[in-house]
């Protein structure tokens, strides 16, 4: 049936087809990599981040034993607010009429919830609060995804309030 020679050669031609397969594997391995590298290192870095705060609950004590928001929004700096809103600039515009990835911010203090043209609203803020009062804001501007469960907004909160009152103030000065 067959030789020695005849199944050395099939032999070969297998072990050869493995080797082939194997090297491809590793190469491909090497050059589209993205878990872990090996044994102590972690994943690849994110191309893109957006840096926020951390969520220590010392923080979250700072904001319930703090002044008012009415007392934070009477000494608000408005300078401090627009460099507070470049943290949203990446999915928001201040221009009215002009939505990004979030709605544009001109008019938010004292709008409608919900209310903007031509942008899709995911989740429940119709349901928690029916115009953006400074309190609704401050609240949304904590907690995005507490305070209105199912939004869209991927931003994790600014956890302090006076980095909220700034930010409040900056964007009601923007319609006058």
């Amino acid at each position: 049936m067959f030789d020695t020679m005849t199944l050395t050669k099939v032999l070969g031609a297998f072990c050869g087809a493995l080797l082939i397969y194997l090297l491809g594997a590793w190469a491909a391995e090497s050059l589209y990599h993205t878990g872990p590298k090996g044994k102590g290192e972690g994943y690849a870095k994110q191309a893109y981040t957006i840096e926020v705060e951390g969520n220590d609950s010392s923080a979250e004590a700072e904001v319930e034993d703090g002044p008012s928001l009415e007392e934070l929004l009477a000494a608000a700096d408005i300078e401090k607010g627009a460099k507070v809103y470049s943290k949203c600039k990446a999915c928001h515009k201040v221009n009215a009429g002009e939505n990004a990835t979030g709605p544009y911010l001109y008019g938010v203090v004292g709008r409608a919830v919900g209310s903007v043209e031509g942008y899709g609203y995911s989740g429940n803020l119709v349901a928690v609060a029916d115009t953006w009062t400074p309190e609704n804001l401050d609240g949304f501007l904590a907690n995005p995804k507490g305070f209105a469960p199912g939004t869209k907004m991927t931003f994790s909160g600014l956890k302090k309030a006076t980095d909220r009152a700034n930010l409040i103030a900056y964007l009601d000065s923007l319609d006058d």
